[in-house]
């Protein structure tokens, strides 16, 4: 009798526990979709220093406080040519690994399930322009990576073999990723490079995922902020666009004034004036990196006032720098703004882009400096962040940053990455 009793309270205590956790469950997945593997799940998604990594001999909080030992001692690594060597991963390890999906997702700590409601419900679509790199573009892909969002890869057609290989296998683990259905050969300041992003544009508006934000991004990019940080930004924007959009600089003029044609491979002048650009619009200054609504992509592909400036710049130079900040400032398309110059936007306000342009860096204090000299390396007189450069940029409102090389400094995309998996799960609480 006692003992039927006590396995009676037993149960009802057990009953008890589990709906709490039930209940619990819900307040994380308030729609009912709660994993039961999560609590399970959620100890090992943190990056810790047992992952393994020659990046772990560094102190990656010192380092994001600013702490000029932890810094230089990060520097000195980055140089030393054992340690470069071990942290580089070749192509065969992703073609290998990806055999199985399920064991590569898991050992590479991908964030397989929302991790908010708020999240859930506001999906967004990426385009990935990549070429090389394809330890770059996994950890990129790893850093952003939600089920709910969409993700379209364009690979350059001149991509190597084993590159293209890599990241096709890791494109094929996951259902919302994706290769582009078609590619280009991309010539650097050429009309191809937009037309790789107007390719996954297509794709992405084409798919079932209603997404409401669109961010293109190319495999040196690294995120600034979490999944829902970047949510919460661009529900803040409230259907609008944030882009760099401003007036062409004079110097700049001769970039939409003459005709380019591709010749072997690269950019040429074809030695003729172009004509006015159509429907006397503005052409403004701005870069190949966006942040707009879905409703700013369905414009530049229906649109018929877009697809004649389109074609009007094709033969320009460098067309990815001034065409989506000239749509931005056409009347009609959502999330536009005037075209007066009161609305002109440069890339310190736009939340798009953070990039340190070496003419542009100077010491801390300097009147004429728009921001700290660079902690890293210089290609074509853009800033390779070091490690010494988070702590700055952590304080920027940007959504993303531009360069990051982990063949030059792996230990800043090290630190980040650990950065924002630890905020994006503190989030959870």
């Amino acid at each position: 009798m006692m003992t039927r009793l006590k396995k009676g309270q037993l149960l009802l205590k057990l009953t008890f526990v589990l709906g709490s956790l039930w209940m619990f469950a819900l307040l994380i997945h308030p729609k009912g979709s709660w994993d039961p593997t999560f609590t399970l799940r959620y100890s090992w998604l943190e990056y810790t220093d047992a992952d393994g990594g020659p990046e772990k001999v560094c102190n990656c909080s010192a380092i994001l406080q600013g702490d000029r030992e932890a810094v230089e001692h990060a520097k000195l690594l980055t140089i030393t040519k054992d340690f470069q060597k071990s942290v580089q991963i070749p192509d065969e390890y992703y073609i290998h690994a990806t055999k199985d999906c399920r064991q590569f997702k898991l050992s590479r700590k991908y964030l397989t399930f929302p991790l908010s409601q708020e999240e859930e419900e506001f999906p967004l679509a990426y385009s990935m322009v990549v070429h090389h790199k394809v330890q770059n573009f996994e950890r990129l892909l790893r850093a952003i990576y939600a089920p709910q969002n969409i993700y379209c890869v364009h690979i350059d057609n001149k991509t190597e073999a084993s590159v293209f290989s890599a990241i096709s296998a890791i494109t094929s683990c996951f259902p919302n990723v994706f290769l582009v259905s078609q590619t280009v050969s991309v010539v650097y300041a050429a009309w191809t490079r937009v037309q790789a992003d107007l390719n996954c544009m297509a794709d992405l508006y084409n798919a079932k995922t209603k997404w409401k934000y669109f961010i293109n991004l190319c495999g040196q990019d690294f995120p600034l902020k979490t999944n829902l940080e970047i949510v919460q930004a661009l529900r803040s924007l409230r259907g609008a666009n944030s882009l760099e959009s401003e007036k062409l600089p004079a110097q700049k003029q001769w970039r939409v004034s003459n005709a380019y044609h591709i010749v072997d491979g690269q950019i040429k002048e074809a030695g003729k004036t172009k004509e006015p650009p159509p429907f006397n619009l503005p052409i403004m200054s701005g870069n190949a990196y966006i942040v707009v609504t879905r409703g700013y992509i369905r414009s530049v592909l229906e649109d018929n006032r877009i697809q004649t400036l389109m074609e009007w710049a094709k033969d320009t130079f460098s067309p990815d720098e001034f065409l989506w900040a000239t749509i931005q400032r056409m009347p009609g398309v959502p999330g536009s703004t005037w075209p007066n110059a009161k609305f002109d936007m440069t890339d310190i306000n736009a939340i798009a882009r953070l990039v340190k342009w070496e003419g542009h860096e100077g010491p801390q204090g300097s009147l004429e400096a728009v921001y700290p000299e660079c902690e890293g390396s210089h290609v074509r007189s853009i800033c390779v962040y070091g490690a010494g450069d988070l702590q700055w940029m952590l304080n920027q409102h940007h959504l993303f940053a531009n360069k990051f090389d982990a063949d030059t400094d792996p230990i800043a995309i090290h630190c980040l990455e650990r950065y924002l998996r630890q905020k994006a799960l503190a989030e959870l609480h």
